[in-house]
């Protein structure tokens, strides 16, 4: 499966002795002048057509540009008897003297990434990810900021947000390089872009390529899912580095990759500085980061097949899939199954999601809501809360397993009833829901069996619940195969099912022959 990564480099300690590469680098600029001081750079780049040469730019832009390290423990639980419940499990704790585990194990680990000056008196920006735990159980214990000329700093950091993915640091020091962000809005697709990072701890490294698309939606949610895409490559380490103009203006932070190997394959992203400065700018003054939450789970674009179940356009809108109970949401009416099409009359779409419109909603203010419920337009007025945090939505949404009952092994759970999408169900009852994990709140049925020779039983399983179909709640087998049976008679292709699996609820569309 293509993934989005981040573009940076962890490795054990070891590995990355003797990785340094010995560079040239000319002259700095005054020290209390931006390195792309207006005019430093025009003069030095030809505008029509391909440059010549980046290297006069290059050379006055790279001493701003570092590199940046962090070392860090990881604290593992030794594993236990690995034959344990075999024949042979007896004989390993004997040799183990007859513990089931061992003492935890610590290991240091290190990662790498890039990042760039932006004040004389040393600001440093970088991605968050960077400078963040990279396993479970780690913990930073320093950050260290590498310049070109190879002169280390101690970096102390200032503040983080992992929403935005963003962090800034601080070195000691005066008469720095530094460089200035510039005005991303105004790049166009097809617009010469230079990166500069550290790619593989090898040192400072500049790659050159195009924008290739604005607004880019990687799916990863919230406030600050629209990246500049660019062919430039950005490999393992270019993380928090800078993406330049041909003026010499940071237009962006790189920090993603599209690519099943974790190399480039001329697809990045990087953070645009119309989204970026905002944040870095409060998180230099020690605020915090604020963003509009309603309190609700999103069941994803109305695409070709939810638009065909739901007889409603493609690409307009995206459904919510739940709504927490007492949230912002839900006191102002927004329901399960609703579609929700504009913002503020700020259109839904694919490049513009529902979740990074709510998220740039202030706290405190009203989110206008046009919503399309059972196919009527209805307008709804929400006040946008403060968003959790991460950690606190992860457990907001928390988890469950998929496990349903044998029916061997549970008295009152009445046989399975085929349904005609390829599912045999049954009711969902109080002890099926808290086997399976799910809210004692949530009503439908629970399937028992699914056809792998089926739409649905491609994308479902045992253990999932239905609680509606084309938002008609469903509480037996009956009733599924009756909506259906509806939407069949109507000439529509698939159905909508609501379902939730643990603690996750979404729409799936499923076809209703195959």
């Amino acid at each position: 499966m293509t993934q989005v990564r981040y573009a940076y480099a962890i490795t054990g300690a070891l590995l990355l002795s003797g990785t340094a590469a010995t560079m040239m680098f000319q002259p700095t600029a005054s020290a209390q002048t931006a390195q792309n001081e207006p005019g430093a750079i025009e003069a030095t780049v030809p505008k029509p057509g391909a440059p010549m040469s980046f290297a006069d730019m290059v050379a006055r832009l790279q001493p701003a540009v570092v590199n940046i390290s962090t070392t860090q423990k990881i604290t593992q639980q030794a594993s236990g008897n690995p034959f344990e419940g075999t024949p042979l499990g007896d004989l390993f704790g004997q040799f183990n003297g007859g513990q089931g585990q061992s003492a935890p194990i610590t290991r240091e680990a290190q990662s790498l990434g890039s990042g760039f000056v932006i004040s004389p008196d040393g600001y440093v920006v970088t991605n968050n990810h960077v400078i963040a735990p990279g396993a479970k159980g780690a913990t930073v214990e320093s950050i260290k900021v590498i310049m070109p000329d190879r002169k280390e700093y101690v970096a102390k950091l200032i503040g983080r947000d992992p929403a935005s993915d963003l962090a800034v640091l601080k070195i000691e020091g005066t008469n720095l390089p530094f460089v200035k962000f510039g005005d991303s809005t105004k790049a166009r697709v097809g617009d010469w872009v230079v990166a500069i990072g550290n790619p593989f701890g090898l040192g400072s490294t500049v790659t050159a390529g195009i924008v290739s698309a604005l607004h880019r939606v990687t799916g990863s949610g919230g406030a600050y899912d629209r990246f500049i895409q660019t062919d430039a490559a950005i490999n393992r380490g270019n993380s928090g580095g800078p993406m330049f103009d041909l003026s010499g203006n940071v237009i962006g932070i790189n920090s993603q990759i599209l690519s099943e190997t974790g190399g480039n394959v001329g697809i990045g992203f990087a953070i645009p500085a119309e989204e970026a400065q905002p944040v870095i700018n409060t998180l230099m003054k020690g605020g915090a980061i604020k963003r509009g939450y309603i309190g609700v789970s999103i069941g994803g674009p109305v695409d070709e097949n939810v638009g065909a179940a739901l007889g409603l356009p493609k690409n307009q809108g995206e459904l919510i899939a739940r709504v927490e109970p007492e949230g912002p949401a839900a006191k102002g009416g927004l329901k399960a199954g609703d579609v929700v099409v504009r913002v503020n009359d700020k259109a839904v779409t694919p490049d513009q999601t529902l979740s990074y419109l709510i998220a740039n909603v202030t706290p405190g203010q009203l989110a206008r809501l046009d919503v399309i419920r059972q196919g009527k337009p209805v307008k709804l007025t929400i006040t946008a809360a403060n968003r959790p945090t991460e950690d606190q939505l992860a457990a907001i949404a928390g988890g469950g397993n998929d496990g349903l009952p044998d029916e061997d092994d549970s008295p009152g759970v009445q046989a399975p009833t085929a349904t005609p999408l390829g599912l045999n169900v049954v009711p969902l009852t109080p002890q099926i829901a808290r086997s399976i994990g799910v809210d004692s709140t949530i009503q439908g049925v629970v399937i028992a069996q699914a056809s792998p020779a089926t739409d649905a039983g491609q994308k479902l399983k045992r253990g999932d619940v239905i609680q509606s179909v084309n938002n008609v709640a469903v509480r037996t087998s009956a009733e599924l195969a009756a909506q259906v049976a509806q939407a069949s008679t109507a000439g529509r292709p698939q159905v909508l099912l609501l379902v939730t699996r643990g603690r996750q609820t979404n729409f799936i569309p499923v076809k209703i022959k195959n």
